[in-house]
């Protein structure tokens, strides 16, 4: 059950958000060119221009040194305003999100900007960190003294042995897990933005090379570049521009928390954050005032399959190690009891550019009110995120005509069914007009203009 909210002075809203097409990590685009249009959609979607923005906030983990966010965010305008990088592994874009609601929150800030970004080297992760102790190396110690180590990258080990852990556990099989992939390959077929948009079944799933049991190759996520960004605005912003009040959606909970001393009792599921999604799950939904019954759709962080079912038991969707059933019972995904579970494709499927996983396209879900999102980022951190439409209202479907879908969205077109770049003329109606900078925009509006011209 939804309970009533007392009072909205400090409420911070999304207002608008917007993405760039993930893509394989090939230097096709430069994160210079997918953040700007991310950001420039994001603005549009909010009727907004760089001019009402009084605070930028940049999340990446991969792409290049401190102050990359001032980079992107010069583009639009040189306007003095505080600029704030981010790197808090897989879960910056979470992290930054709750920095833009921490400010609009206090009164610091009523409108802020959250660009997630990256450009990734192609291939699985891995550290070039040789002189110094690594964030992971403990975890990874940890992890080797109880279940071994393989000559393999260290994530698919850390997931799947947390797989693993949990088939010994509870019973869970290791076509439970090429399910669950299916599942996000069948999402993201639907979702314009998707790396990969193929479909596949069980069977091709479980006869992918295996990467390190149980997980096969098309159950990880793959690095990827792309790019994100979301609109935060405040109460009295939205006072002041009654006509967006619509089109906003309260952040109605959200908790970032890192891990507590279980991180490191000998479980392989801890090592990957159950117990720090469990507690900030709990602290974000009491904070919204509602229950995992209210919760339709649920975005959570699949970077591998066996995550996604470790993460819908820490989160409390079914009891204690039962998990499983909810995947063996089409319950997570179109047609089931619910939540319906990542319909943007997840991480699996969508790709998975780390920072930029700010906000998501999902696909329709009928007689939503409450939705979540779950990030974590190993080392650790973990946010979740509970989400409500402002005048409580359930979701509608919005038609892909332009005249309505250009009203809702400033874009001219639907842009949860159609991925496309912006023009030059999108681009300049969100610059700064106080403080422009032509130098420091460079070439991205050709480079962009010029892929328009190809198509």
């Amino acid at each position: 059950m939804v309970l009533p909210r007392e009072g909205n002075e400090g409420n911070a809203y999304v207002l608008g958000v917007g993405m760039a097409q993930f893509l394989k990590p090939r230097a096709t685009r430069p994160y210079t060119e997918l953040a700007f249009e991310a950001g420039a959609k994001a603005m549009l979607d909010a009727h907004i221009t760089y001019d009402d923005v009084e605070a930028g906030i940049a999340c990446y983990t991969s792409t290049g040194p401190t102050c990359t966010g001032q980079r992107v965010f010069y583009q639009f305008g040189m306007t003095n305003i505080p600029i704030y990088n981010t790197n808090n592994a897989c879960a910056s874009g979470s992290t930054g999100l709750h920095l833009a609601r921490t400010f609009v929150k206090s009164g610091l800030h009523d409108c802020v900007l959250v660009v997630g970004f990256e450009q990734m080297a192609a291939g699985p992760l891995v550290s070039n960190i040789t002189d110094r102790p690594t964030p992971y190396d403990l975890s990874v110690k940890l992890m080797s003294a109880t279940r071994g180590w393989a000559d393999l990258p260290k994530n698919p080990q850390l997931f799947g042995n947390a797989g693993k852990e949990y088939m010994e556990r509870y019973g869970a099989t290791a076509q439970d897990f090429a399910e669950i992939a299916r599942i996000s390959h069948e999402h993201s077929s639907r979702n314009p933005y998707a790396q990969f948009q193929t479909v596949y079944t069980v069977d091709d799933i479980q006869k992918s090379p295996m990467i390190h049991y149980p997980l096969t190759k098309l159950q990880c996520s793959p690095t990827s570049d792309g790019a994100a960004a979301g609109v935060v605005v405040s109460q009295k912003f939205l006072d002041a521009h009654p006509e967006l009040k619509s089109h906003a959606v309260l952040i109605a909970g959200q908790s970032i928390m890192s891990d507590g001393p279980l991180l490191y009792s000998g479980s392989a599921m801890e090592l990957v954050g159950y117990d720090m999604t469990r507690r900030a799950t709990r602290a974000a939904l009491a904070e919204a005032g509602v229950t995992l019954q209210d919760i339709r759709v649920c975005e959570l962080h699949d970077c591998f399959s066996t995550n996604e079912l470790i993460s819908l038991d820490a989160m409390g969707f079914c009891d204690t190690g039962k998990a499983h059933y909810l995947v063996r019972s089409g319950d997570i995904t179109y047609g089931g009891k619910g939540p319906l579970v990542n319909p943007s494709g997840g991480l699996i499927s969508k790709g998975h550019p780390l920072a930029a996983r700010v906000a998501t396209n999902g696909r329709l879900v009928p007689d939503t009110k409450v939705a979540l999102q779950h990030n974590i980022g190993l080392g650790g951190a973990v946010v979740v995120t509970v989400y409500q439409r402002a005048d409580g209202k359930s979701n509608t479907n919005v038609a892909s005509d332009e005249t309505e879908a250009a009203r809702m969205s400033g874009l001219g077109y639907n842009p949860a069914v159609e991925a496309r770049y912006i023009t030059r003329a999108q681009a300049n109606a969100v610059r700064s007009t106080k403080a422009p900078s032509d130098y420091a925009l460079d070439s991205t509006i050709d480079l962009i203009e010029a892929r328009l011209q190809k198509l």
